[in-house]
């Protein structure tokens, strides 16, 4: 499988994405600096974390206008599965590919902690088919604007089609309001779009994805990412 990265001035979870799904996983990974204007013929786009032009404007607002971004809303508009980790996610919200926008946390401070996720029961993604909706995963989140805010009908829309993927849950797997740290609407993780190819997730499971850092519980959402994608190409 071959696996596209773009990099923006910025970006600073680039190489543990290319460590995560080169060494760990096995992938074939190639880099794409943002003022190419070809991601070439990739399997599958992941856009990292970091903070792409200094997160000016907006966090992703410049990215967005980047010449490498044509080419992967091309690659996605075309079904090719594109994801959004943490400041990918926030790309992805400001090229139009995901619906809603990512404001400052509620608390208006940076958090870099471990919460626990649960797949979204019946969401349409292609990426989360191998995982158990009943099972509760612990991942880091590292960002100051995570506060993911969609209007009422947006949300009834993303719940009509599915489109919700991943939510913030305590440890037992329940909704509870002291476990959406961002304040999230609707205490939403990640979404995807409604053709279910494009992703975008605030947490980052490329950092708890082997036992040497006493948490892999990334590597589950890894593996059923590659594996969705192994039976789309």
């Amino acid at each position: 499988m071959n696996i596209a990265i773009p990099i923006f001035p910025g970006s600073n979870c680039d190489h543990d994405t290319e460590h995560v799904f080169g060494t760990v996983l096995g992938a074939n990974v190639h880099s794409v600096w943002h003022k190419e204007t070809s991601i070439g013929t990739p399997d599958m786009v992941i856009i990292p974390g970091g903070f792409s032009y200094g997160d000016y404007l907006r966090t992703g607002a410049i990215a967005r206008f980047s010449p490498i971004m044509e080419s992967i809303q091309d690659f996605a508009k075309k079904g090719g599965p594109v994801i959004g980790i943490c400041n990918g996610f926030q790309i992805l919200l400001e090229a139009g590919l995901l619906p809603g926008v990512m404001l400052h946390n509620e608390n208006l401070r940076f958090i870099c902690k471990s919460v626990h996720l649960k797949v979204e029961a019946g969401n349409q993604s292609h990426f989360t088919q191998g995982l158990d909706p009943e099972q509760t995963f612990k991942i880091p989140i590292s960002h100051g604007e995570g506060n993911y805010r969609i209007d009422d009908d947006g949300l009834k829309s993303l719940e009509d089609h599915q489109q919700i993927v991943f939510r913030y849950v305590n440890e037992l797997g329940e909704l509870d309001p002291e476990a959406n740290v961002n304040g999230a609407t609707a205490a939403i993780a990640g979404i995807c779009n409604r053709q279910g190819n494009v992703l975008g997730l605030m947490p980052h499971p490329e950092r708890a994805a082997e036992p040497q850092l006493g948490n892999a519980d990334g590597r589950q959402l890894l593996d059923a990412f590659l594996q969705a994608v192994d039976v789309t190409v």
